[in-house]
């Protein structure tokens, strides 16, 4: 494996393949700072590199992790499709939702899947439980769906668009592969009328008829809290608070609350690498898409949009090659 980009996410991934992925191990790290690449290579011996360039068209690279900025997400991508290297890219896929598809386009030119998006929440253990009791029946028809996504403070996404396009992007994802359907509309609101508008709250309709709430508060000054429940026919269903200790001390009877995201999702990014890299090896990437991340983008897109108009916007997609049927 190599690793561009050796920030918080990148550093982490190289953790866990060292500690946890048999299968794979990272050879070459790339980083724009040369320090924070060396400080994360060198735990795990692997070679620092002078260019993403580089890493990719490394003979000692079979598969690439993309955890650098946004804004680069979709030049790197290209490059390693190029290559014929498989390649795992954090979300965003791209900036712009027809950057994205031109990266469907040239994965489908090839006629193979070459590429996953980190949507790691697919992964999390919480999650596919949830997705199951809708599959299962176990909750009737899907009606509504409340998802709640908190950071306690975001260096990232820091304006409005951004808050879309980096951070609620996962639950524009979420919600359609849990419900497997597509996103109708969207209408983002958000009670700050002056600067940074965060926390946003998105309407979501669904092709299938469901309605979707999504809350997003990136500096919610408490701690890092997702959480989702689906209400259907039948009942409800709703992720279990992830704490495994709660506590009684100073006249307080609570659980501690996380203020990392990394450690919240830390089986979510152990179960997606070990399955990522085992697929990798075989070349039957199986996770989520080009065109999954190019949706996402799409409804994200028109999310920024509402929240300029205020108005309920259409998602207006376009069309799915065969190689993502």
């Amino acid at each position: 494996m190599g690793v561009i980009g050796a920030g918080a996410m990148g550093a982490d991934h190289i953790r866990t393949i060292a500690s946890s992925v048999p299968s794979a191990r990272v050879s070459a790290v790339y980083d724009f700072n040369r320090d924070t690449a060396y400080a994360a290579a060198a735990p795990v011996g692997a070679d620092v590199v002078g260019s993403a360039e580089e890493l990719i068209e490394s003979s000692g690279v079979d598969a690439v992790i993309i955890a650098s900025p946004d804004r680069t997400h979709a030049e790197l991508v290209r490059i390693c499709l190029a290559a014929g290297k498989q390649v795992l890219c954090e979300k965003p896929l791209a900036v712009t939702a027809d950057e994205a598809y031109g990266l469907v386009e040239a994965e489908a030119a090839g006629g193979q899947r070459l590429l996953q998006v980190g949507f790691m929440r697919r992964f999390d253990p919480g999650f596919v439980a949830l997705r199951r009791t809708i599959t299962d029946g176990v909750v009737g028809d899907v009606r509504l769906v409340h998802a709640i996504h908190r950071n306690a403070s975001s260096s990232t996404s820091t304006d409005d668009a951004g808050l879309i396009t980096g951070s609620m992007i996962h639950e524009l994802d979420t919600v359609a592969w849990l419900l497997d359907d597509e996103v109708a509309s969207i209408r983002v609101e958000s009670p700050i009328v002056e600067g940074f508008r965060d926390p946003q709250l998105a309407t979501i309709w669904m092709r299938g008829g469901a309605m979707i709430s999504a809350e997003v508060f990136v500096n919610a000054g408490y701690g890092y809290d997702v959480r989702c429940e689906v209400v259907g026919s039948k009942g409800t269903a709703a992720l279990s608070p992830s704490a495994p200790v709660s506590t009684r001390v100073a006249g307080v009877d609570g659980v501690p609350v996380r203020d990392d995201f990394v450690a919240h999702f830390a089986d979510a990014y152990r179960i997606e690498l070990s399955t990522w890299a085992g697929e990798a090896l075989t070349g039957s990437t199986t996770g989520p898409s080009a065109w999954d991340g190019y949706v996402a983008n799409a409804v994200a897109e028109a999310g920024v949009l509402s929240l300029s108009s205020g108005a309920r916007e259409p998602v207006t997609l376009r069309e799915r090659p065969a190689l993502y049927a």
